[in-house]
This record gives structure tokens, sequence and C-alpha cells, in this order.
């Protein structure tokens, strides 16, 4: 798999699964610099994305994400990107760089989520995790439309953070 040519990194997946932490990983092993599109969104706006849902909904919050991927492709370089659970959905996607989709089961993602030493934080974080049955239902749709919209797929079920970075950096070396 080339390098997309903006050398974007972009990681995508269901919320939990550990894009930021992951994210923050290959920046320091490859000295890259890291973004976060909710973190942007947030700054944009001047609220959380929590307030965001609450107060404008979600439709709104979609229409935040599409105008910072059109930026993200515009201006940005050379980064890495972890993004928001639906960001996926941006029309200009593959333009922004190399999309790696950080697989999960959801039992893995909540799990992953509970053993947190922030748990309570990392739940509160996440509005459409409040109802599990919900976010269930969630995840099986998208499940497939993060695969079909990934340059490559990595496993992170039960993996530590060192052999899921090395098993990337190999792969996009390649």
């Amino acid at each position: 798999m080339p390098m997309h040519k903006n050398k974007n990194i972009v990681l995508v997946g269901f919320m939990g699964v550990g894009k930021g932490t992951i994210a923050r990983a290959l920046i320091k092993k490859n000295k890259k610099i890291g973004l976060d599109t909710d973190d942007l969104i947030e700054s944009m706006e001047n609220r959380k994305i929590k307030a965001i849902f609450e107060e404008d909904g979600e439709n709104y919050f979609r229409k935040l994400e599409q105008k910072m991927a059109k930026w993200l492709e515009k201006s940005v370089k050379n980064c890495v990107i972890s993004t928001g659970g639906g960001f996926y959905k941006v029309t200009n996607l593959s333009k922004i760089g190399t999309v790696v989709y950080l697989k999960s089961s959801f039992e893995g993602i909540l799990k992953r989520l509970k053993e947190h030493e922030n748990a309570e934080v990392k739940l509160a974080k996440r509005p459409l995790l409040s109802d599990l049955e919900k976010a269930k239902k969630l995840f099986d749709e998208r499940e497939k439309a993060y695969e079909s919209k990934a340059d490559i797929i990595i496993d992170v079920e039960d993996k530590k953070i060192k052999v899921i970075i090395n098993e990337l950096t190999k792969i996009l070396k390649n």
C-alpha cells in the first residue's frame, strides 16, 4: 500500500477503539504531528462534542466534521489524524490520507474502556455509548463501512499498543 500523497495517516474506527491512544504512540514513534478531529471541532465551536450534540444535534455535528475534512484535505500534510467514530462518512475521506481502520469487536471495545484508569471519563465523553443496545446496533451498521473505506485494516483487539504500532509502521513502510 503506497503512502497517500499528503503523507497523512487517518485513523478510523468505532468510538473507544483506541484511535487517540494509537495516534499518540504513532506520532511519538514516527516524529509526526498529530491532530484529533473532535478536538479541532471543539476548538472551532468553543464547546464540547457532548454540548454540540445536545444543543444542535447530530446532523449539525456531521456538517462540522465535513467542514473539518475539507480543511484537512487542503491544508494538512504529514500528520497522524485520529477521527471521531462517525468521521468515516465524510465525502472526501480518501483524499485526506491513508485510511487505517482500527478493528475490534464491540465487546473488545467495551472491555478496553472499562479497564481504562479513567473509565468513567472515557464513557461520559461518548454520548452515543450511553445506551449499549443502541451502540451495538450502531457498531454493527458501521463495521462494514469502516472496512470498505479503509486502505489498511489493523486488528487491535487484545493487542499491546507497541505491537499495533510496529504492525502498522511495517505496513506503511512497505
